[in-house]
């Protein structure tokens, strides 16, 4: 039963995709398990960060439902500022090491701290963030505006599908790529409530 196990892990959609193409630009059609992997994910940290996390959110684009994109979760761990290195001490417990914020002011990266870590969870971007970010808001703002406006959510979708087939190994090109939808959006975002769209993050009961 124990080796069944492992090999129904292994042919998990999402472990045959990291197997096959881990450096490839893959976007596929929205997939209804995507929820499901983020509940996993949250799982996982949350009996660790209760006290110390305002919330746990699933952000990006495989939180907008129809969405096309790229099979990973982008999940931002919301914190009060002062908590942080708490925050991290319990990730690090968790097997998680803290990155650095890649640039992108308070936006902390962790990583798994092994391929056997990375093996227990759906792929993922893990991020903490203090409830003031900026690009948290950036990240909810994006979701909330695709959310409720689906023609512009197709188009998206649409432009990153067709980018991925373009240029299957360089996503530096992919990203350039699909750079002015998101800036459109972007710009239509502020133009709604003046760049507001409930960006209140939703609080761990």
């Amino acid at each position: 039963m124990e080796i069944l196990s492992k090999i129904k892990k292994l042919l998990e959609p999402h472990k045959i995709l990291q197997f096959m193409c881990p450096k490839s630009v893959i976007v596929v059609p929205y997939d209804l398990n995507w929820p499901e992997w983020f509940g996993k994910i949250k799982n996982y940290f949350l009996p660790a960060l209760r006290s110390l996390t305002l919330a746990i959110e699933h952000v990006g684009s495989t939180s907008v439902t129809g969405l096309a994109a790229k099979p990973i979760i982008d999940v931002d761990i919301v914190i009060y500022r002062e908590k942080f290195l708490k925050v991290r001490e319990k990730l690090e417990q968790l097997c998680f090491i803290h990155e650095g914020d890649f640039g992108i002011h308070d936006r902390e990266a962790f990583k798994p701290i092994s391929k056997e870590i990375e093996s227990r969870l759906p792929p993922l971007h893990l991020y903490v963030c203090s409830e003031d970010s900026e690009e948290l808001h950036r990240h909810i703002n994006f979701r909330e505006y695709l959310k409720a406006h689906p023609s512009i959510c197709a188009r998206y979708g649409a432009v990153k599908i067709e980018s991925a087939k373009k240029y299957p190994f360089d996503i530096d090109a992919y990203i350039s790529a699909k750079s002015p939808i998101i800036q459109e959006i972007y710009e239509n975002i502020k133009k709604t409530k003046k760049g507001k769209i409930n960006s209140k993050v939703i609080l761990i009961n």
